[in-house]
């Protein structure tokens, strides 16, 4: 190589870091983006400390597959009403308040935890409960954090928001599994509990720092009627109905996570159960420091299809991996592909949804991302009771990959969508820069008059 065309590569290199870098500028533009990304990511450290927790819990009293699996169907049960009352609640009242009061009631069900494993003899019935409750509670909250963000940040930043709210998950559930696997096989599931419950108190904090984000003058009471409007709406959009199902069917047959402490144990890696619920998210953070190439692709139905396949491909090598590290590597490259298929779906629910209709949408987007992996985590511990872990694991990422291509081969609208032409998606961009351009001349109106 020449020294004219060394010279030459390192601008070219320098160009192609700043395409893929994470775009931060949501972070620097939103106060209020700050603090809620901020505080969420102390709560979401502690919540996945105690998501190792409650399975290992289970796991150490009953010794049974199906226990830990029901674990999913408990959170499941309430999940759905509440997601959908939480979305409908979103649209008609201050959004940061629901944070407020659900980030609270979260913070005291996990005292019952703390409380029930400092028992001589803890019971496994608080667990089950406080799972569902729990559930029911961020069916209440998750609606409003989604709706919130397209109000807190600008229009054209929305794609970037997206990549930055899926580093505060990635923060929590890489630091969070990999410090409860130590906190409970070294310490104990108490100690977990009680660490789970000082994050909250920060995450409080910080959400009151925000300001208010109350609803429309001429926003709905919440009701059942509402709720039913959201639904039909949701399913009057092929592009949206596709975003639910493709991922639903994807989390359903390939997530395994029930599976991993009798994993870890198969391996003969008992230390390596928080690496095996954080090497996903270390993929999935990969993927997001990257993430600034995806501002670019304009076919986010497609891009949604294929990360979603190459997920369950990831699954299925993992299950037939028999060395650790092999193990970890499929996992990780799992994480990236779903971290993908995410981005896309957030945008495409942010970009084109109007905004009375936000929370109820968001509460819909709940069940859809939430479902699949909670009735997954069921299947894979019924499917790992009769076949064994790794023909659950191995089943489930086939099952996974043949799904999603006969899903996209039935939703042609959504396989073809693309945000510079879709209808949805011009009428929102048009509706911000008007909105934009009336705040604009308002403030300059008023120096003038100054």
């Amino acid at each position: 190589m020449t020294e004219h065309q060394t010279a030459a590569g390192g601008p070219r290199i320098r160009q192609l870091l700043r395409r893929i870098r994470l775009d931060l500028t949501p972070l620097r533009s939103s106060r209020d983006f700050r603090l809620l990304i901020g505080g969420g990511a102390v709560s979401m450290f502690g919540s996945f400390i105690t998501y190792i927790a409650v399975p290992f819990q289970v796991k150490e009293i009953t010794g049974s597959y199906v226990a830990v699996g029901l674990i999913g169907a408990a959170e499941l049960i309430l999940l759905v009403g509440f997601g959908l009352w939480g979305g409908a609640l979103a649209d008609a009242v201050d959004r940061r308040r629901m944070l407020l009061g659900s980030e609270a009631g979260m913070c005291l069900l996990i005292g019952v935890l703390l409380v029930n494993s400092l028992l001589p003899d803890p019971q496994l019935w608080p667990i089950y409960l406080v799972a569902g409750l729990a559930a029911a509670l961020d069916g209440l909250q998750r609606p409003s954090l989604e709706a919130m963000i397209p109000r807190i940040v600008a229009h054209d930043q929305l794609a970037a928001a997206a990549a930055v709210s899926s580093l505060r998950w990635q923060i929590g559930t890489i630091a969070g599994p990999a410090v409860g696997g130590l906190v409970v096989v070294s310490a104990g599931v108490a100690w977990a509990y009680a660490i789970d419950i000082a994050t909250f108190g920060i995450s409080l904090l910080a959400i009151a720092f925000i300001k208010a984000v109350p609803p429309a003058d001429d926003a709905p009471r919440p009701s059942v009627r509402g709720v039913i409007e959201g639904i039909r709406y949701a399913g009057s959009r092929p592009e949206l109905v596709g975003t639910y199902v493709v991922d639903m069917a994807a989390m359903f047959f390939a997530m395994p996570t029930a599976l991993f402490p009798f994993l870890a144990d198969e391996l003969g890696a008992p230390w390596a159960l928080g690496l095996l619920y954080a090497s996903g998210q270390v993929g999935a953070l990969l993927a997001t420091l990257t993430s600034g190439w995806t501002g670019r692709v304009h076919r986010h139905g497609w891009a949604i299809c294929l990360a979603a396949a190459a997920w369950g491909a990831a699954i299925a090598l993992a299950g037939l991996a028999w060395n650790i590290w092999l193990v970890l590597l499929f996992l990780a490259a799992a994480g990236a592909a779903d971290m993908v298929s995410g981005l896309f779906r957030s945008t495409i629910w942010n970009q084109t949804i109007p905004d009375e209709l936000r929370g109820r949408l968001a509460g819909i987007e709940l069940l859809s991302y939430s479902s699949g992996p909670l009735l997954g985590q069921a299947r894979s511990g019924v499917f790992a009771a009769v076949a064994g872990v790794r023909a659950s694991v191995v089943s489930g990422g086939l099952l996974c990959v043949a799904s999603v291509g006969l899903l996209a081969a039935w939703l042609p609208r959504f396989r073809r969508y693309d945000d510079r032409t879709n209808e949805h998606a011009v009428r929102q961009r048009e509706l911000r820069a008007a909105a934009t351009r009336v705040t604009e001349n308002g403030a300059l109106a008023a120096v003038a008059d100054g």
